[in-house]
């Protein structure tokens, strides 16, 4: 493994970082995702040697670096902020880290004119920091990241100080940089969207603490807790028993499959685009619904509705859909899930909800 993290803890005041461990295999780009406050940016720092554990361990490139000076362990930082020399032309900032290894000035030339051509950068060489776009300018402080040529390269939020479009722009871009280069990288980010377009694995936190890790759509398919479901999209979170006693409130509608029932309280959590909409009672029609409002959001349509119980739902459709139907505000409308999952709520608050055991498509 390139990067393995043991066991780590840090605590600072009343946030800690608690028994952490995951592991980033060579090559790969994985994304640490969470929420402002997770302990993304403090786990990062901790393996570049910027900040120490209070207990656990750290390993790059197969070599216990728990204790290795920072400039022993062969890591590229990239920072939210650029963090460029403003005194310094595009080219010298890219080649500082060369000059401080006191490499012959032909090998650095040719390794600044390599990393230049490939973020797009060659002609701006000799402009100054501050005559660059915030976009250029992030470019250039990854290909000084990368100009020593790094066991890992770590980035944290890179593009979090960046405009939508160039951070949509530099999202695609990261990704086919890193399938040219190939170096292990470990990416923060609290950006969803950024994790999934970017990232080979996810390591998702909450508090200080792991809630899962996998490929991107294995967490979205099958997230193990109601943190992971809800942080990685939309999701409708209705009460178990409200849902099977819908059938009581309408006999002509019942809903066509049986939920599991749980011990306890349990919560069912469906994703907008995994309802269905239809207008007559077929035998597949699940809820009763009132179509409160309809947004238009280019190819797709959010239609917020209102069950029989006065439960909100949000369903989301294709342009195409929402045509066939003629859906208008005020119509009534039935409501099938296709996809769900069920998570029983443990009576003690210190315990998370459990997923109740299944997955429940149909």
């Amino acid at each position: 493994m390139a990067i393995a993290v043991r066991n780590l803890t840090k605590r600072l005041g009343n946030f800690a970082v608690e028994d952490v461990s995951f592991e980033v295999p060579e090559g790969q780009l994985v994304a640490l995702l969470g929420p402002s406050g997770s302990g993304k940016s403090t786990i990062l720092r901790i393996i570049a040697g910027l900040e120490k554990a209070d207990s656990g361990e750290v390993e790059l490139t197969g070599e216990d670096a728990t204790y290795m000076p920072v400039q022993r362990r062969g890591v590229g930082f990239v920072f939210q902020h650029y963090a460029l020399f403003r005194h310094m032309t595009i080219r010298q900032n890219v080649a500082f880290g060369l000059e401080v290894q006191r490499l012959p000035k032909a090998e650095i030339k040719r390794r600044v004119d390599e990393l230049l051509n490939l973020v797009q950068l060659s002609g701006y060489s000799e402009r100054y920091p501050s005559q660059l776009s915030g976009g250029q300018r992030q470019r250039v402080a990854l290909a000084r990241a990368l100009a020593p040529r790094p066991k890992v390269l770590l980035l944290d939020e890179p593009f979090g100080a960046l405009d939508s479009r160039v951070r949509d722009e530099l999202r695609s871009w990261l990704r086919k940089l890193h399938d040219e280069v190939h170096v292990t990288s470990l990416f923060v980010t609290h950006d969803q969207q950024e994790a999934f377009e970017v990232s080979d694995q996810i390591v998702v936190l909450n508090r200080g603490k792991i809630e899962q890790m996998g490929p991107p759509q294995e967490l979205y398919e099958r997230p193990a807790s109601p943190f992971v479901t809800e942080f990685l999209g939309a999701v409708n979170v209705l009460p178990l028993d409200s849902i099977l006693s819908m059938d009581t409130m309408q006999d002509e509608a019942p809903l066509p499959v049986d939920f599991p029932t749980a011990g306890g309280r349990a919560r069912v959590y469906v994703r907008p685009h995994d309802m269905e909409l239809t207008r007559q009672s077929d035998g597949r029609t699940g809820w009763f619904a009132h179509v409160r409002r309809l947004t238009h959001l280019g190819g797709t349509v959010r239609v917020e509705l209102k069950l029989l119980d006065g439960t909100d739902l949000l369903v989301q459709l294709t342009r195409e859909r929402s045509r066939e139907l003629e859906l208008a505000e005020g119509d009534d409308i039935y409501v099938v899930p296709r996809n769900w999952k069920v998570f029983e709520e443990r009576p003690r608050p210190e315990d998370r909800m459990q997923p109740i055991e299944g997955d429940y498509v149909i």
